[in-house]
């Protein structure tokens, strides 16, 4: 969520840049108004869609084994035991979301109050296209949707121009894309883009009215933007007849000749600009085949490692990239391993000199006895009932309840050795088990930065209890998983 929302972010800003620097000073004021609410919808939408050609064009790094096994969530644990927070940092990410939120909406009905209060106190009186409020001992000037608020001291030969530039602005229904901008303050209340995407509409509203009413009384225009001492009312979402920070704008965009034509090819630069940014989703979302084989690839010295679904039945895919693989180390023209592995059997290909020099099979005891009855080793997401870890018997979501005890188990029994404290190792130990037909843990195997970490992720695993065994088609079966834990230094 945290991506999307930093994705929502940098569109944003390319847009506003965009808009900015080749657009804002332009007469095509609707094609603006458009480009603004458009290019804030774009960049909401944009991050959810993916192009099926433009997906794996982009590898991943190595995060994770495939779907073979099954991937628990990681685990960091450091050289000091804490007690557990009230709240996760995740969590606490969520409440100040909320309380944001909160906070906006109950601020954006105390705008709707204030309105609700001058349209109560005030002198209202009925027309054909629209209901003027005359507040007493007033300056402002305002509409929202079909009501005009004019204070009672605004001066009576300014009042014609300034219904007929409000008029504009309840005719073109304006009203309601400061609303939009408004509940998007609301629920993304932390982005600062928003308030200016909302900044950036306002202005041009103003400009769009002055434009229309400048039509037939351009004098009046000047000399109620000149002449005038107003009165600003900190409401985000009206339309302001008086707002000094726009003034100098305005009457800029008042002295303006009319845009040419050919200036509207400005907005074609948004093409390419947009199959930027699906490009750039789509490779870093898409889940295709060759994404996942990327992603199952590790480096460890002079050691690549590639972990595949079967090592007896690889993927085309699967195929290319090991060839692959082989022929990068080849022209290294320095002594190098690639394992190829699946969680259970692992092919070693020793590379030397340019060239192949021999490959090995390893299988150990526990490896040996599930190749024998391949058939029962079923990957944890197809099975139909999961290892019952011990106390989750009665557990509604008996997966659920799996993965928090063994991620507590792992909370519970670990230790970091004086050894790699001193020498300061720290990193990232993967790990995968499997649980047996009889509910052991078996075929414990791990690679991190280091040996002694390695030795207590392998002692903590192996203290796991004996559980209910996962069961497929009525019948016990193997299941395999991997887990990543995480050693930090304080």
């Amino acid at each position: 969520m945290i991506q999307y929302f930093l994705e929502c972010l940098v569109f944003q800003l390319v847009f506003l840049l965009i808009y900015d620097l080749f657009l804002k000073w332009e007469t095509f004021f609707q094609w603006n108004r458009v480009y603004l609410i458009a290019t804030y919808v774009l960049s909401i939408v944009l991050p959810w869609i993916t192009i099926e050609a433009f997906k794996t064009t982009v590898p991943e790094e190595f995060s994770n084994y495939t779907q073979f096994v099954f991937q628990l969530n990681e685990i960091q644990v450091g050289t000091t035991d804490t007690e557990a927070a009230f709240l996760s940092p995740a969590e606490w990410g969520y409440l100040i979301f909320f309380i944001g939120v909160l906070f906006m909406t109950f601020w954006f009905g105390f705008k709707l109050f204030r309105l609700y209060r001058l349209r109560q106190t005030g002198a209202v009186s009925y027309h054909t296209n629209y209901t003027k409020v005359v507040v007493d001992k007033s300056e402002l000037a305002f509409s929202f949707f079909k009501y005009i608020f004019l204070g009672a001291k605004v001066s009576k030969e300014n009042t014609p121009t300034i219904i007929a530039h409000e008029l504009v602005h309840i005719e073109q229904k304006h009203s309601l894309d400061l609303l939009f901008f408004e509940l998007m303050r609301i629920i993304s209340w932390f982005n600062p883009l928003v308030y200016l995407y909302q900044k950036r509409i306002a202005e041009l509203h103003e400009f769009i009215a002055d434009s229309e009413v400048s039509k037939h009384n351009k004098k009046e225009q000047y000399q109620i933007l000149l002449s005038e001492v107003f009165q600003t009312q900190n409401i985000s979402f009206v339309n302001q007849f008086f707002k000094k920070s726009l003034i100098k704008k305005r009457i800029v965009m008042l002295q303006k000749s009319k845009s040419k034509r050919i200036y509207q090819l400005k907005y074609l630069f948004l093409l390419p600009i947009i199959m930027g940014m699906l490009l750039y989703t789509s490779c870093e979302n898409g889940t295709g085949e060759k994404n996942s084989i990327e992603s199952s690839i590790e480096k460890k010295g002079n050691e690549t490692f590639l972990v595949v679904e079967d090592l007896n039945a690889m993927t085309e895919d699967e195929k290319n990239r090991q060839e692959e693989l082989t022929d990068e180390l080849m022209k290294t023209n320095v002594a190098q391993t690639l394992i190829a592995e699946d969680g259970s059997n692992s092919v070693k290909i020793y590379i030397d000199e340019g060239k192949i020099q021999k490959m090995e099979v390893e299988k150990d005891d526990a490896t040996m006895r599930a190749s024998q009855t391949s058939k029962s080793s079923v990957p944890f997401g197809e099975i139909d009932e999961v290892p019952i870890f011990r106390g989750c018997e009665g557990a509604t979501d008996t997966r659920l309840c799996f993965m928090e005890k063994i991620q507590t188990h792992i909370k519970k029994y670990f230790y970091y050795p004086e050894e790699a404290q001193n020498k300061g190792v720290e990193g990232r130990v993967h790990v995968i088990f499997t649980i047996t037909e009889e509910g052991f843990v078996e075929d414990i195997r791990t690679r991190g930065p280091d040996k002694i970490l390695e030795d207590v992720v392998t002692d903590i695993i192996s203290k796991l209890p004996r559980m209910q065994p996962g069961k497929s088609n009525g019948q016990h079966v193997s299941v395999p998983f991997s887990i990543p834990v995480t050693f930090k230094l304080q």
